[in-house]
């Protein structure tokens, strides 16, 4: 997901190009689908099958990228059935709940399985972000960040990863 270097926003530039992978889980499961109803659908039986594959609910995190799309992860949790609670800035999981929050709430946090959901075009990178930027300097530092954002919150997964987005995908 990371390009072989990553500018930070203090100026300073990691080199990523010998960066080793230790995930050795299955492959993330990335999908782009029709509309919203069906990525809700989707989402909602890929969370039921992590329940009938034994991960408890507190252990599972459907994410996305600002407060815009909370509705989104709430309806594809509603679809699997699944008690649920919203992240917030204390940022603490509660038992036999699905954590339902945004990308940068997810730094720190570990879940055996995460969906990072409504990954498409104009929610990642944000519309908004793109149309403030001033200069192509300032545009690659945006694209770089969020492209930092999904993969903190890919990294929160430790066994399963679904990465799911409607068409347009980002």
């Amino acid at each position: 997901m990371l390009g072989p270097a990553l500018a930070g926003v203090d100026g300073n530039t990691e080199d990523r190009s010998d960066t080793v992978s230790v995930f050795n889980g299955p492959p993330p499961n990335i999908l782009i689908l029709i509309d919203a109803a069906e990525e809700s659908s989707f989402v909602g039986r890929w969370l039921a099958d992590c329940i009938g594959a034994g991960i408890m609910p507190h252990e599972i995190g459907v994410l996305v990228r600002s407060a815009a799309q909370i509705a989104r992860a709430e309806e594809a949790v509603r679809v699997a059935g699944l008690p649920y609670q919203i992240l917030d800035v204390r940022v603490a999981t509660e038992l036999d709940h699905v954590s339902v929050g945004t990308l940068n709430l997810a730094q720190g946090l570990e879940f055996r399985a995460v969906a990072a959901i409504a990954c498409a075009d104009e929610v990642i990178p944000l519309q908004q972000r793109l149309e403030s930027v001033g200069d192509d300097g300032d545009l690659r530092e945006v694209y770089d960040t969020e492209r930092h954002l999904l993969h903190v919150a890919s990294t929160r997964a430790r066994d399963r990863l679904l990465v799911i987005g409607i068409n347009p995908a980002s």
